[in-house]
């Protein structure tokens, strides 16, 4: 059980720590067009985010899967910029001024799923560094996972709680919220890209 815990710890630690705010970044992103009355769908939408990233990081961490480390470090910066700039265009302008609700919209949970495949990727080379030769990996990978949700789920109650503050006792736009956080976020997110070592290797 020592174990377990020690890796749940972990788990939690990587994706909560603002040295590597990469996930961080792309749980914002995700979030920032959703206000706090609206977490069913922050759930469901953060959900598929894990089973996305649940999938490749058991097969990445068991080696069933092989890829390119340095490919995967360029591709999640990606994700993040991609993901803050769908939140400009996630809602039609006239429904911001006559309703709460935003429409649904399927292909938001398919994103986050497709992008929880390649974060996955990303959390495995940490969790295979801290394995070494262990020779028992299972009960480790499902406790650095749950670890990650935790965190994950602490993030996104810290985004809403952040949220409901400025909107409802600010008395901010939901509209500027979200434009000015995920304009924050596709900001760092290019200079998470430009500064890639993999991306200037590519354009030599």
């Amino acid at each position: 059980m020592d174990d377990f815990l020690i890796y749940l710890g972990l788990g939690f630690d990587h994706i909560t720590d603002p040295r590597g705010y990469d996930h961080i970044l792309f749980v914002v992103a995700l979030c920032a067009v959703y206000t706090l009355q609206q977490w069913r769908q922050v759930l469901i939408l953060v959900t598929a985010f894990t089973i996305g990233h649940s999938i490749t990081l058991a097969l990445a961490t068991l080696q069933v899967i092989h890829y390119k480390t340095a490919l995967i470090e360029l591709l999640i910066p990606i994700t993040i910029l991609v993901t803050a700039i769908t939140n400009f265009f996630f809602q039609e302008p006239k429904s911001w001024l006559t309703t709460d609700k935003p429409p649904k919209r399927s292909w938001r949970y398919g994103l986050a799923l497709l992008f929880g495949l390649i974060h996955g990727m990303g959390f495995s080379n940490y969790l295979r560094s801290l394995l070494g030769r262990e020779a028992e990996i299972i009960k480790p990978l499902l406790a650095f996972n749950i670890g990650l949700e935790i965190g994950q789920l602490f993030i996104v109650a810290l985004i809403l709680g952040v949220a409901f503050v400025v909107i409802e006792l600010g008395k901010t736009s939901r509209l500027r919220w979200t434009l000015v956080i995920s304009g924050i976020v596709a900001g760092m997110a290019l200079a998470l890209i430009f500064d890639n070592a993999y991306l200037k290797e590519l354009l030599g």
